[in-house]
């Protein structure tokens, strides 16, 4: 798409989606509207699978901001995808609670079981394993993310069960 072709947000999201964006850009004043940014994003990564430049500067389109300023939140927080993803998007943190209390046995049952490294997708499009920092959850260690719903307490029996009913 070139410059000429790029559609505006509105053109981009049903309608629903857009009346979302509209309801967090009312929360701010005109001149702080920037500050909905995250939530904006989130309304579009969940709509359109994941942020595509086009998508981003559209964002910031809308926002009267700067593209590099869509950009930066979006390569900065995890939560956000900048390619295709699996059916799953599996956030595995790996931070220090995590890790001493066995994520990466967890990240190595991914590697040996489903054939996939953070960052990659298994061949039939199911799952995409993500390695992140820390999602605030060091109480129930070690910890996953799959569709906004966590998962505390797992040991690799726990996660094969999971793996097995989301299959």
């Amino acid at each position: 798409m070139t410059d000429s072709e790029t559609k505006t947000l509105n053109e981009i999201l049903s309608a629903e989606s857009f009346q979302q964006v509209e309801t967090w850009v009312r929360k701010y004043p005109e001149e702080r509207k920037r500050a909905a940014i995250i939530p904006i994003m989130l309304i579009v990564q969940d709509e359109c699978g994941y942020l595509t430049q086009d998508l981003m500067d559209a964002v910031a389109d809308y926002l009267s901001c700067p593209k590099i300023a869509a950009y930066e939140v979006a390569s900065f927080y995890s939560m956000f995808r900048l390619k295709e993803a699996g059916k799953y998007v599996i956030s595995l943190c790996t931070n220090v609670s995590c890790m001493l209390a066995g994520s990466g046995d967890i990240k190595k049952w991914f590697e040996d079981e489903l054939g996939i490294k953070p960052g990659e997708t298994t061949s039939d499009g199911t799952f995409t394993l993500k390695e992140v920092e820390c999602m605030a959850a060091c109480g129930g260690a070690p910890m996953l993310e799959v569709d906004k719903k966590y998962h505390e307490n797992l040991n690799v029996d726990k996660v094969a069960e999971l793996i097995k009913e989301l299959k």
